[in-house]
């Protein structure tokens, strides 16, 4: 399976959900992940914007009850009729990744988490609607999504600094690489300026406030939204490993699966938190 393969944290926490949401969620995180590539699947930033608007189509299709011939589009037409999501979420996940295909970095810490909160919020928004608790689209519900959303999309890109730098795709804020004296350019080639770890250090402490701002919203939640909130305790497993690698992208340890996420996952799960 693609999701198996591309993306496994998310194959692994959407495998605690009941089996009659399950296929839904692999189906919306398998749409999640062709979007996502899109940029590094592309020569020419027209052929992105194409693809992205082939997708933009396809969704409004599916919303419709006449989806495409395709493997992720038809289970995902029967979750958006039978949970009724909001295509409203779906648009901010295609918009997130038109930001990526333009390539420009982010200008500051603010720019950063509007770019995590349409490219990972939404997603979990949109499992929340899957997983089809009454409390899914409550204003607690929707904030401790945003945070959580945030947490997970900035510890990612943290963790993906090497790779999106061979893509010569910067998502570091460009105020806090100035503060610290990177330029952007070193990081693009590859190379690691002596600011870079501090630039790190400040990033991931806001995806740790964030997640813990997440903890505190997601108490009054049903447990069960909790599958669409487990990317959260592999967001505090990467963040660990990334303070102990003195915030250095490149570490091996960081760059590593972490042994021990399955086991993590169940007893968070059999805790009823994340």
């Amino acid at each position: 399976m693609l999701l198996r393969r591309h993306d496994p944290d998310r194959y692994l926490t959407a495998l605690f959900a009941p089996s009659a949401r399950r296929e839904s969620l692999f189906a919306l995180y398998a749409f999640n992940l062709e979007i996502a590539r899109t940029r590094e699947a592309i020569r020419e930033p027209m052929m992105g914007r194409i693809r992205l608007q082939w997708w933009r189509d396809a969704i409004a299709a599916a919303a419709a009850g006449q989806p495409y011939r395709h493997e992720i589009l038809e289970p995902l037409a029967v979750a958006m009729k039978e949970r009724s999501l909001t295509l409203a979420w779906f648009e901010r996940l295609i918009e997130a990744r038109e930001q990526d295909i333009d390539g420009a970095p982010p200008t500051d810490m603010a720019s950063l988490i509007t770019y995590a909160e349409g490219s990972s919020s939404a997603l979990i928004w949109l499992a929340f609607e899957i997983l089809g608790s009454a409390a899914s689209r409550e204003s607690f519900a929707i904030e401790a999504g945003r945070e959580l959303g945030v947490a997970w999309a900035l510890t990612g890109l943290l963790r993906a600094v090497p790779h999106h730098a061979r893509q010569r795709l910067l998502h570091l804020p460009a105020d806090l690489l100035a503060r610290h004296d990177v330029r952007a350019e070193d990081l693009l080639e590859l190379r690691k300026p002596a600011g870079l770890q501090a630039v790190v250090r400040e990033i991931a402490g806001e995806a740790r406030c964030q997640l813990d701002g997440a903890r505190k919203a997601a108490r009054e939640l049903p447990r069960a939204l909790l599958p669409a909130l487990l990317p959260g305790t592999l967001a505090g497993l990467y963040l660990e490993r990334l303070t102990r690698a003195g915030f250095d992208p490149y570490a091996q340890a960081v760059q590593d699966t972490p042994p021990g996420r399955v086991w993590r996952l169940t007893w968070r799960y059999l805790l009823g938190r994340f």
